[in-house]
């Protein structure tokens, strides 16, 4: 099962949402709407004061399917992963309680924006976070970025498709906690029961305010980086890069 929903004993008030996609957590377009129906019906819960975003295999989320864009001679494909990250980012940002990253491994792609869009991120010491878009033939998710490092970083890691570790961002206060790997499930749970022991009502409400006072509208932002990614389709780029894709040397 690509996403699945699970209420950990002990923690009273917490649900988990963990992403199972093997081989790297790269989601089709349907896993994408998965994410996000499931997110939203989490927070929506209301005995659900704090949710958790996990992943299970290899890594946290390699972003998009890229097979399932090559397979498609069309832009359905394209245009439905637009549409399903656009809806899994939103539904993270705009749950209704405070979401708990826990990422292990890499976080590249359409990770970033969950993770960018979570109230807080937990990580084992082997996370990385990046955005390979440029060598993927896409654009998109610098919104999410830029909520993680500062600016000139941000552009830097964009244009040169590298990746920052979990302990480089915990420097610059966007990673609340680094972790064995061992230990990430439970730093992470033990977080999101810390935030769940506050009243239900007031969380919901104060998450509420933080949103309303961020001054970037991020979902609009987001999408506004997409027209381009679709510019890039319909110039004929994006396919040209895509088609290297698993043929480096």
């Amino acid at each position: 099962m690509t996403v699945s929903t699970s209420s950990p004993s002990g923690a009273d008030g917490v649900r988990v949402v963990t992403v199972d996609h093997p081989p790297v957590n790269a989601l089709p377009v349907q896993g994408w709407y998965d994410l996000a129906d499931a997110v939203r019906a989490a927070g929506h819960d209301p005995e659900v004061r704090c949710v958790v975003l996990a992943a299970e295999g290899r890594g946290f989320n390699a972003g998009v399917d890229i097979k399932e864009l090559q397979r498609d001679p069309g832009h359905t494909s394209l245009i439905g992963a637009n549409r399903g990250c656009a809806q899994a980012f939103a539904a993270v940002y705009a749950c209704e309680v405070p979401v708990v990253a826990a990422v292990r491994g890499f976080c590249l792609g359409g990770g970033i924006g969950l993770v960018g869009n979570a109230d807080a991120i937990v990580a084992s010491e082997d996370a990385v976070f990046g955005l390979p878009e440029l060598d993927r033939g896409a654009l998109g998710a610098a919104t999410h970025l830029a909520r993680l490092v500062p600016q000139h970083l941000m552009r830097t890691l964009y244009y040169t498709s590298r990746t920052v570790t979990a302990a480089e961002l915990h420097a610059h206060g966007s990673v609340w906690q680094v972790v064995p790997a061992a230990g990430l499930q439970d730093a992470a749970l033990a977080l999101a029961a810390e935030i769940a022991a506050k009243d239900g009502h007031l969380l919901r409400l104060a998450k509420a305010a933080l949103n309303g006072i961020d001054p970037v509208d991020v979902q609009r932002s987001y999408r506004f980086e997409q027209g381009f990614t679709f510019e890039a389709n319909l110039a004929g780029t994006a396919a040209r890069v895509r088609d290297t894709f698993g043929k480096e040397d």
